[in-house]
């Protein structure tokens, strides 16, 4: 059975940092992209950034500059490292994995583009 288990979520401070994590198990990933998205009360589900199986990496508008993915394929495990925190990054944080195409160039940046869901973890960001 595959899973992805999110953790690393919480209650902080704007400007704070925090560093989700996503552990897959039951396959591999490591051929894959792997993403993160996050849905914030009454919105759509939105790209946050995502990492293909080499590394690069592409990351939404709203966190450029302050937001890293990173990977540990030897864990199956995908990061989000996310700086300065303002209270419009308050959202539901979930990560997925593609697994219909491996060793693809780009991350996909649609919903669709994931076969495999995390439960996800709640951030939340005091102004």
């Amino acid at each position: 059975q595959v899973q992805l288990v999110e953790s690393g979520g919480g209650l902080v401070q704007a400007g704070s940092s925090l560093r989700l994590s996503c552990a897959a198990s039951g396959r591999t990933f490591s051929p894959y992209p792997m993403a993160w998205f996050r849905q914030a009360p009454g919105k759509e589900r939105e790209f946050v950034g995502g990492i293909t199986y080499s590394g690069r990496t592409d990351h939404a508008d709203s966190g450029k500059g302050r937001v890293a993915i990173s990977r540990d394929s030897a864990k199956n495990t995908v990061y989000l490292q996310m700086n300065s925190l303002n209270p419009e990054d308050t959202a539901v944080y979930s990560c997925a994995a593609d697994h219909l195409s491996p060793y693809g160039a780009y991350v996909p940046l649609q919903t669709s583009g994931y076969g495999y869901w995390g439960q996800g973890t709640q951030v939340t960001v005091s102004s």
